[in-house]
Order: structure tokens, then sequence, then C-alpha cells
């Protein structure tokens, strides 16, 4: 009856914090800008199963796409026998599925294939990143908490794994040594390989299996709590990410409505221009930003497939678009635990565009979209660049002084030139 009290509080404990921080994380999220995503539910649901469930962007890279197509089914269909746990914790029973015969035997089966291909993955991927030299996992915005943070998930699934199997293991020892409570339930495929190197003594097994049992589920438990801190809370964000990602082509930028509005009540006599509300032009920190955006912040992977294939980043330049997502999300964490404190000016105090993401940044990006494209969620960090040049731009004037010698040059000469229109075909002349 303890046990069971202790786990029932453990349980709701865990899952209570849990969504005090899910609640802190989409009240962040609502404070960017409206925008309407919910339209062609249906196209949205394809591209969301398609990129989100079936990971179809990661297949450009065949063996990382491989491991962590392993580890993500894995980890869900190991979890499954999360359910089994939690009953058993609060009922006080002992594999309670057992009755379901052959199915529960495939079931556990099953569970342990998997349970060891995660584990030899998630090894797999602790080498690449603590001795192979990959790009892509170093960079000014890689410190030592993103680092560290990768490998922590890593060993706390290999330690998982590892609690999962020996728990088996001895649950099946006790079952050929015909113990109280342990009757002959679950084909232990992998685990019965393991139980010859566990010791003999019923009741130093029970403690093995009893200690596995509870490191096994307290140990998700935690996981799940130190997901939102976390890169890995991808997790449960890839999904509406993708799902509200944008379905127009990447090159489509789209105008601003009030620009729009303002151009053609000047160019169409008949158009009546729309009563607008005042806002500013693009963003200076993340409030100007839309939802979908500081969703895309939260969903980031840290994975540094944008950054691999970035022009200004692979030649040298400042920019990182991992380091644009990260550096949104940090503000907006920032921001939104000010605002919860009731600070004053909290807004003001140190904002996205020069606080976290520097002029140099944003000017090096050269609009091509490779981030974009190369996202396996569908992060969009280019329309967060962008937000930040039109800011500094419009609001500011303020633009680096190649670009302002364009914009002069085009709205007298009507090109990037510095060349009149009249002397435009000199070069015929001179050819000839």
């Amino acid at each position: 009856m303890i046990s069971r009290t202790i786990f029932a509080l453990l349980l709701l404990s865990a899952f209570w914090i849990f969504g005090l921080k899910l609640r802190q994380l989409i009240r962040n999220i609502q404070l960017g800008k409206k925008l309407n995503r919910f339209d062609q539910p249906w196209k949205r649901l394809a591209l969301m199963s398609r990129v989100a469930l079936g990971q179809s962007k990661m297949a450009i890279h065949p063996i990382p796409a491989a491991l962590h197509l392993i580890v993500y089914l894995g980890f869900i269909i190991v979890n499954i026998e999360v359910l089994e746990i939690i009953v058993d914790g609060l009922m006080g029973t002992h594999r309670i599925f057992g009755f379901l015969g052959l199915p529960y035997n495939i079931l556990i089966a099953g569970f342990e294939v998997f349970a060891i291909a995660v584990l030899l993955c998630c090894l797999i991927f602790l080498v690449r990143r603590s001795m192979l030299k990959i790009r892509r996992f170093s960079g000014v915005e890689m410190k030592l908490w993103p680092k560290t943070d990768a490998k922590m998930i890593l060993i706390a699934e290999i330690s998982l794994m590892n609690a999962f199997l020996i728990m088996n293991a001895a649950d099946y020892k006790l079952q050929l040594l015909g113990s109280a409570g342990y009757r002959p339930e679950g084909f232990f495929l992998i685990s019965q390989f393991i139980s010859d190197m566990l010791p003999c003594a019923e009741h130093v097994l029970i403690l093995i299996e009893r200690g596995c049992w509870w490191f096994h589920i307290i140990g998700i438990l935690i996981f799940l709590n130190y997901l939102p801190y976390s890169k890995h809370m991808h997790i449960f964000f890839a999904f509406p990410n993708t799902y509200f990602s944008k379905l127009e082509p990447m090159g489509d930028m789209g105008n601003m409505a009030s620009v729009t509005n303002e151009v053609k009540s000047m160019l169409i006599p008949t158009y009546m221009p729309v009563e607008m509300p005042e806002s500013k032009f693009g963003a200076k920190d993340v409030t100007d930003l839309s939802w979908v955006q500081l969703l895309n912040a939260y969903t980031c992977t840290e994975c540094g497939r944008c950054t691999s294939v970035c022009p200004a980043n692979i030649t040298g330049k400042l920019l990182s678009p991992r380091k644009v997502m990260m550096d949104t999300r940090d503000r907006l964490d920032e921001l939104g635990s000010s605002l919860q404190r009731g600070e004053k000016n909290a807004e003001s105090s140190r904002p996205l565009l020069d606080g976290y993401i520097s002029r140099e940044e944003i000017w090096a990006c050269t609009s091509c979209n490779a981030c974009v494209q190369e996202c396996p969620v569908n992060i969009d960090p280019l329309s967060i660049i962008v937000e930040l040049r039109r800011y500094a731009v419009m609001e500011e004037s303020s633009a680096p002084p190649a670009l302002n010698t364009i914009m002069t040059n085009i709205e007298n000469n009507q090109a990037p030139w510095k060349y009149a229109q009249s002397d435009r075909l000199n070069w015929m002349d001179e050819e000839n």
C-alpha cells in the first residue's frame, strides 16, 4: 500500500510539474503576433505525417537518418511498456497484461529487440558527438550547455534501456526459480542471456528487479520534466510545428499587409483603403514575431543542419541560422520569465535585435532558403532574419552602405547599377 501511494504521488507530481512548464511555454508562444495557419487542414495533416512522423527530410543523410529512426521508433515502442508499469504501480500488480498470452510474449520480445537497438544507436551517437570532429556539432552558439545537454540525453536513454533489460533479466530468472509473485509471463528474447550474469540468490534478484523497475519509471518521469529545458522538446513540438509550417513555396516571402494596402491605394484609383491597426514594420523583439516563429524557436533540435549548408557560414561569415533560432528561444524564455515576475520594462531590457542577434548576422544572409530546405522539422530561420531586416530598414532607416547605394540606384535608375537608363546599352556600341 505504501509503495502504491508513493508511486501515485510521484506520478501525479511529475505530470503536474510538466503541465506547469508546458503551460508556461505555450504562454510564451502566445506572446507572438496572430497568424492564421489553420487553413487547409488535410494538406497540413499530410505534411505533418510526412515530415514529422515519417521523418522524410532526414533521408538526405541516410546513416544518421536510419540511426535516428531506430531511436525514435524504439523509444516510442519500448515506452508502451510504461503503460503496464504505471498500471502495475497503481494497482500493486506485476505484469498485469500477462494474461494476453502469445500477443504479450511477442510484445515483450519486440520491446527487447528495440531496447538493444536503441542502446546501440545511442552509443554510436555518443561516439559521434564525443570523438568525431563533425563540423555541424561546433560553432559559436554550441557552448558548454548545448553540448552537455545532447550527451546527457544520450546517456539517459542508454541508462533507461539498460535498466529495462536488466529488470527483465532479473524477472526471467525469478520466474525460473518459481519465486512468489513472478509467474511465467513474457518471452525475454534478449534479457534471458543477460540473466546468466546475475546472482542466483532470490532476495538479491528481487532487489535488482525492483530497483531497476523504480529506476526505469523514475528516470522516465525525470526525463519528461527535463524535456522543456532541453532541445529534445522537439519530441512534442515537431508535430504542431510541421502542421503549422508554411504551405507556400519557400521563395514566397510575402508582402506586409500595411504596405500592400498603401501601394494599392496609390496605384489603383478604385481601391478603397482598408482600416489597419497601427503597428511597426518588421521585428525588433520576439513580441514582434508571429506565434509560429516562436513555436519554431522552441522546436529547434540544434542539429546544425541549417548552419552546415548556409553559404554565409561556410564562407566564414558570422551568421548561423541555428544561433538565430537558439537566440530567439533564449530571449523568449528571458522575456516570459520577466513578465511572469511582473517586471517593468521587460520588453525593452535586451531586445532580440542587437541584444542577441547582431546587425552583421542579419545582413550576412543571402536569403537563399538553404536553411529552411535542410531543417528536418520545417523551421524557418529566414523569416525571422527578414523581419529583423525590415525593422532596421523601415523603422530605423538603417541599412549597410552598399544596400543604400543599391536602393538609391533603383530609385534613380530603375536598376541596382549606377548607370542611367539612357546609357544602359552603350556596351553594345563598344562591342561594335
